[in-house]
């Protein structure tokens, strides 16, 4: 049988990481999935209510993947690292962030959309703080900087690339930048004499 929400939902996530918020309609939508725009108004009555729907779908995703992370690495700079790579499968479709897509149109947006993107961002940098807290107390991570900057520097330099590098350098460039923001996030060795 047919889910149709859920095929809404996959399509709209493609529109909307490759085009913005703006940038789709409902026709563009019905298109895609095959349906007539009637029918999107039955499981989303208002874009913002698919907007919600899709941002909620993304976090659920997220928070999957972050609990992954956590079981799968015990060391901080790991983690990031994996975070990092989360990103890359948005490098290598040409597609953005989901929600750094929506952040990009700001006010434009209906005020609960701004709430529910401002939110995945919140968490996602409280996370990263946590992570990176636990690696200073462990000595992996410099412990120079306030876990919570750090976080959002991961965080501004991630989505950077990943706009930047859908253009320019690709997967392997993104790769690079990952890299060099993990090796910069890490402790130094003590010196050995």
């Amino acid at each position: 049988m047919r889910d149709t929400r859920a095929e809404l939902l996959i399509q709209a996530e493609t529109l909307v990481r490759a085009s913005g918020y703006a940038g789709f309609s409902y026709a563009d939508l019905a298109a895609a999935v095959g349906i007539r725009k009637a029918s999107i108004h039955h499981h989303f009555p208002t874009k913002s209510d698919l907007a919600l729907a899709l941002v909620a779908a993304y976090g659920e995703r997220y928070d999957a993947a972050l609990a992954e992370i956590v079981a799968g690495s015990e060391r901080a700079p790991e983690r990031i690292a994996a975070y990092g790579q989360l990103y890359l499968g948005g490098v290598e479709q040409g597609l953005g962030c989901l929600c750094a897509v929506l952040a990009i149109e700001g006010e434009a947006l209906p005020e609960t959309v701004r709430a529910a993107v401002a939110r995945f961002f919140e968490a996602h940098i409280a996370w990263l703080a946590a992570v990176l807290e636990e690696g200073q107390a462990a000595g992996t991570v410099r412990a120079d900087r306030d876990p919570a900057v750090l976080a959002r520097l991961v965080v501004a330099t991630l989505e950077g690339a990943l706009l930047l590098e859908r253009l320019l350098g690709g997967p392997e460039a993104f790769s690079g930048t990952l890299r060099a923001l993990v090796a910069g996030l890490e402790a130094a060795a003590p010196d050995r004499a």
